[in-house]
């Protein structure tokens, strides 16, 4: 079994099978609540119902809930699977809802191919649902299923598969004419592909202005032409008489290509025969018709974009649905009309204008990410996508009467979209990406365990980082045979192999710390042991970053680092500090693992430390100094040293934003700070960056977080040394392992 396809099976299958999970949104926790929830509360809401209809939308979650409905009959990349072997899938499309535009979905699979049956089906249950997203049915029915449907309920109905590519190529297209410099009404588009993605990019393009006669489509057989006598009414409307038969000729001299077929369909030839600047739309999944490499390779005047997220330009479908779906359901719009999907096009195309975010570029790891020929469409990270394509497609409902519930107050529409998703934020997928964009070699101290062995494939397969495994070879080679894993071509490096790398080891070792009372022959012992021999490798350029302590207590992992690699210039301390992905965004914990109880010199330097590390991951840190004190109330000594700590930042480091001393609850919660403390520098814009008073309160506050499931914890993440090494925590599990790699990477980075 191969990883990708053991990891997903587990993925789904670990714990609470599948994807989703239905969860309370009222307290639930005594018998009064049960009796409002339920009999006989319940009838109060029941009865408004009954009396006015509309109210389901007041008491109900029906105006933030989708049916992603599907027979299974045209699944990505899989074909006709079946109903049943189709409900992964939705489970995923609901999470995309869910987790992009705080929608919530059932995802329903119908076990029928008859179009009526289906459609009945559908009208029958659609009154619990505020929209119905259609999902992975082929075509000629989808066009048939949806145009029924659209016009017999009175709720958003949209075909995904459709219309969603089509909203994403038409932004796409708008800004790449616009970079070339060519008119929408003159150019010459070609489309490889005739099923229900190409129709609806085809018939959004007529929309935005190419006219009919300029757009040749070829199906299977060739181009489509008017003396076909079988022609459908779907295709009919893209019949040419035009003297093309192949898709060869149809691309001679044409302007734009459009591929929704299947992979090595268009060579470099037939690129080169295209008009000067042409756009090359390759969408195939998971292969494009033309790969990006050959297509760029084929000509330099090229804009090239791809269903892929490896390359520049991806056209990918979360730019559109979850976000079309939240305006929608935001106005109670009774359909999505086509003045709606423009709206989205033209949002989208406006939004790669403007300059993107720093999590945009933290992502992609550029300094600026901007409009061009490699930049025609938003990133799928970036988070004005919510606050700019759901507005837009509200007001088109409204402006073309759809709209049950306009809204009168925008900027509290706007306000209100940034709080659906919480204040969590795409911090692991921005550093993510930043990683993969300039791996860095990684060495596993560790690497005789099969948790390392796992998180190495994984990181090596996604382009996160070049793993090295250290430790006894022939037992590396022996868990990597019997759990099948496929780690060809990752470096295996046994310390006891090569006597003279070791003792070249220990000699450096033994310079460092002769005055440190170091003999030569411990010096040479100590590189026996795995966690002295990975920092060396990455003191002396062997690798960039090292990985240690899943076995092994802290102190005597992080003590071989501090001794080989050493303290980084102006730092005389080094730090732990934990990232928590929470539901109040990124926090930010230091010293949550190194320094017991560090004194006011020692925490001052934790705090610049945490300062500059939190800025590199391009958030502006706003630091809270914690204690059981807010600004002088009680006195102590961890209440006076915080106190002093904060006068001495302000006096050396004036641009930090840093307040203390106040307590944990006082810093997060901004409207209590500023009720009570409005004098505070903290007051305005939340805190994200926690500095404790001591190891142990830093240390019980990270792992209470985390266990009660408030929080996602990466870390330790090690501030102060010269160059990239992290210690794991003991038993970390693979997920864990994988985000640590991600960490050292990108810090490798910015130490290099």
């Amino acid at each position: 079994m191969s990883s990708l396809k053991e990891d997903a099976l587990k993925y789904h299958s670990k714990g609470r099978p599948g994807k989703i999970a239905v969860v309370p949104t009222k307290p639930t926790n005594s018998q009064r609540d049960l009796s409002l929830a339920y009999s006989p509360g319940v009838a109060e809401p029941c009865l408004a119902i009954a009396e006015n209809p509309d109210d389901i939308y007041k008491y109900t979650a029906k105006g933030n809930l989708v049916a992603v409905i599907s027979n299974g009959t045209a699944v990505l990349g899989l074909g006709d699977i079946g109903a049943d072997a189709s409900k992964p899938v939705m489970e995923g499309k609901g999470v995309l809802f869910k987790i992009f535009a705080d929608i919530d979905v059932f995802d329903i699979e119908i076990d029928t191919k008859d179009t009526d049956e289906f459609i009945r089906t559908v009208k029958n249950i659609s009154g619990t649902f505020g929209g119905i997203n259609l999902e992975d049915i082929k075509a000629p029915e989808c066009f048939e299923i949806e145009r029924r449907l659209k016009e017999e309920l009175n709720i958003p109905i949209m075909h995904d598969d459709q219309h969603g590519t089509a909203i994403i190529t038409g932004a796409a297209l708008l800004n790449a004419l616009e970079i070339v410099g060519k008119k929408i009404e003159d150019v010459q588009v070609v489309y490889n592909g005739a099923g229900a993605a190409a129709v609806s990019c085809a018939r959004i393009m007529f929309a935005l202005g190419v006219k009919q006669e300029n757009l040749i489509m070829c199906d299977s057989k060739g181009v489509i032409r008017t003396d076909n006598p079988n022609l459908d009414d779907i295709k009919r409307p893209f019949a040419t008489s035009r003297d093309l038969h192949k898709l060869e000729d149809a691309m001679k001299g044409a302007d734009v290509f459009v591929g929704l077929s299947k992979a090595d369909v268009v060579s470099q030839e037939m690129l080169r025969s295209m008009n000067k600047d042409c756009i090359v739309f390759a969408m195939a999944n998971p292969n494009p018709e033309i790969t990006y490499e050959l297509a760029m390779a084929s000509r330099p005047d090229i804009i090239m974009a791809t269903g892929r997220s490896d390359y520049p330009n991806q056209v990918n479908n979360v730019l559109g649905f979850p976000y079309i779906f939240r305006g929608a359901l935001d106005v109670r719009a009774t359909k999505i009309t086509e003045e709606m999907k423009l709206a989205a096009v033209y949002a989208l195309a406006q939004l790669a204008k403007e300059p993107v975010p720093e999590i945009v570029n933290l992502a992609y790891n550029e300094g600026n990410v901007s409009f061009g020929r490699n930049y025609i469409i938003p990133k799928p990270i970036d988070p004005r996508l919510i606050t700019t394509v759901s507005p837009a497609v509200a007001k088109a409902a409204m402006e073309c009467g759809v709209a049950k519930e306009p809204i009168l107050d925008w900027d509290k529409y706007h306000n209100q979209l940034l709080n659906r998703l919480g204040k969590e934020s795409n911090f692991i997928r921005a550093i993510t990406d930043k990683a993969k964009q300039n791996p860095k070699r990684v060495v596993f101290s560790e690497a005789d365990n099969f948790k390392i062995l796992r998180a190495a494939q994984i990181v090596k397969d996604e382009g996160i980082a070049i793993p090295i495994l250290l430790g006894q070879r022939e037992k590396i080679e022996k868990i990597i045979a019997d759990n099948k894993m496929n780690l060809a071509g990752i470096s295996i490096i046994d310390p006891m192999e090569d006597e003279n790398k070791r003792n070249a080891f220990a000699d450096v070792l033994f310079r460092k710390r002769q005055r440190n009372g170091l003999t030569l022959h411990e010096a040479r012992k100590l590189m026996r042991d795995r966690h002295h021999y990975a920092p060396m490798m990455v003191e002396l350029g062997e690798a960039d970053a090292m990985i240690s302590g899943l076995t092994k207590n802290y102190p005597s992992t992080i003590r071989p680092a501090l001794q080989i690699l050493g303290k980084e210039e102006g730092t005389d301390v080094v730090a732990g500090m934990y990232i928590m992905i929470s539901k109040k965004g990124t926090l930010f914990f230091a010293d949550c693992s190194v320094n017991q109880n560090p004194d006011e010199a020692q925490l001052v330097n934790i705090t610049h430390l945490a300062y500059k590390a939190v800025k590199k991951f391009n958030r502006d840190p706003r630091i809270a100094l914690l204690s059981y004190s807010n600004f002088g109330s009680a006195k102590g000594e961890d209440a006076v040293k915080m106190s002093n700590v904060r006068k001495q930042l302000k006096a050396a480091y004036p641009q930090m934003i840093v307040d203390g001393e106040v307590q944990a609850n006082i810093a997060i919660n901004q409207k209590l700070l500023k009720e009570n403390f409005p004098f505070s520098e903290l007051v305005g814009e939340p805190v994200n960056t926690f500095i404790f008073p001591s190891l142990s309160s830093g240390n019980i506050a990270y792992k209470m977080m985390q266990e009660l499931g408030a929080a996602e914890a990466i870390g330790p993440v090690l501030l102060g040394l010269k160059k990239s090494a992290h210690i794991l925590q003991l038993g970390s599990s693979v997920r864990e392992i994988v985000n640590m790699v991600t960490i050292a990477v990108v810090d490798a980075q910015s130490k290099q």
